[in-house]
């Protein structure tokens, strides 16, 4: 494959790469689980044609042709960072509700779901029988 033709086609599927990282990130602020798992299998199957055929950093800095791929590179790096901080975010955000409800008053019982999806009960705060 000639160089410009290698170029090309790399652009391409970078381009394909930061579509589907913004798919990502709309799923994951729509917290659409379904979306976001349905766009993984395309999204590592494009990671590793990029792979595959991606010439080392330091040629894609020093030459023109590839001036744009490099970019598209950087944008998609910025993008997965992007991402990666929502779903940080959002899992942080679970594990502090977890925990409220894992920290209470051992007086009062609530009913959570265990590991194995069945309803257990522990004790949080005052029900409303007791006030």
């Amino acid at each position: 494959m000639s160089d410009s033709t290698a170029a090309t086609r790399l652009l391409t599927l970078a381009h394909e790469l930061e579509q589907v990282l913004e798919q990502e990130f709309r799923a994951l602020q729509d917290q659409n689980l379904d979306a976001f798992e349905q766009l993984q299998p395309g999204k590592s199957e494009l990671l590793a044609e990029l792979s595959r055929l991606c010439p080392p950093a330091q040629d894609l800095q020093n030459q023109p042709q590839w001036a744009g791929l490099h970019d598209s590179l950087l944008r998609g790096r910025d993008a997965h960072r992007r991402n990666s901080v929502l779903i940080d975010r959002k899992l942080e955000a679970i594990r502090g509700a977890l925990s409220s409800l894992q920290t209470g008053n051992p007086t009062a019982s609530v009913e959570v779901y265990d590991r194995l999806g069945k309803v257990s009960r522990f004790n949080k705060g005052r029900g409303y029988h007791d006030a």
